[in-house]
């Protein structure tokens, strides 16, 4: 697990680094994770030996920065309603992968994905097609190439058709994905369903794409669900929206999806700056 100083407050994690002027391996990608949400979530990577050991704590309007390695290709996704006890032992609500707060495998369904695949090109997207636990958007930060921001900020648990609805405590908790419930070739994609041609979306993933009309919303949804970037960074950003100013560290410069949301964040955040600049050697 992450220790409790190595995890801070978006932007002033950020500021840091470029008050410190830490150095960051030019060829690989840097991962900012942010938890907009209103609850702690325990963010989940697989492969995840390189972060973190692949799980880890995220409370509230707190973030981490992780350096991906080259060639990486592998998901991200949050885990909810999580009780883990001092040794790491626990289970979650949702996006649970064993009983274990660091994963070694894909989580259980439902949950809302992160996908990547890095390479001259990235390919990257936000995926239903295993059901829905919590909204995530990935913003592309300082590439070349179509880069644009994938991701759904729609909630779709409190209008989760009933049948497709994971409840904990009386609550529904998530949505999951239609081939999930009825295991179906049509709903599955499989079978005499199993390409591009056959394979269309049902009632169930046009109600997905109603809400998140930039994520995967069955698996065949390429052409307005898959995007592409270079040389990019990337913030992945729980429970918030796609348009909201988020930002990184690059080459010893904080860049932010706007440059008046830049100013305003450096303004309000920079006094804070003073006394934490040693809390960089978490991220050397």
């Amino acid at each position: 697990m992450a220790s409790d100083n190595s995890i801070l407050s978006p932007v002033v994690l950020i500021l840091i680094l470029v008050s410190a002027g830490a150095k960051v391996c030019e060829s690989a990608r840097i991962f900012t994770l942010i938890n907009d949400c209103k609850e702690t979530i325990w963010p989940a990577i697989f492969p995840g030996e390189n972060f973190s050991g692949g799980g880890f704590e995220l409370k509230s309007h707190q973030s981490i920065v992780l350096t991906a390695p080259v060639a990486w290709s592998g998901r991200i996704w949050a885990r909810t309603g999580c009780n883990f006890d001092k040794n790491g032992n626990g289970t979650c609500q949702t996006g649970r992968c064993g009983t274990s707060l660091k994963c070694t495998g894909s989580g259980e369904t439902p949950t809302t994905l992160a996908e990547f695949t890095l390479a001259t090109t990235d390919f990257y997207d936000v995926s239903l097609v295993d059901g829905f636990n919590i909204p995530l958007a990935i913003t592309p930060m300082n590439g070349k190439g179509n880069c644009s921001v994938a991701g759904c900020d729609g909630d779709l648990r409190p209008n989760c058709p009933k049948e497709l609805a994971y409840k904990a405590n009386g609550k529904t908790v998530a949505c999951r994905s239609a081939c999930d419930v009825f295991n179906t070739d049509e709903y599955c994609c499989r079978g005499m369903y199993g390409g591009p041609v056959t394979c269309q979306p049902t009632n169930y993933s046009k109600k997905f794409k109603a809400a998140c009309p930039t994520a995967y919303s069955y698996a065949y949804d390429d052409p307005t669900s898959i995007f592409t970037c270079s040389e990019t960074d990337y913030i992945i950003t729980f429970c918030s929206s796609r348009n909201k100013t988020v930002c990184t560290y690059h080459n010893k410069k904080l860049h932010c999806n706007g440059l008046e949301g830049r100013k305003s964040l450096m303004g309000k955040w920079w006094p804070l700056m003073l006394g934490l600049p040693l809390l960089i050697t978490y991220y050397g």
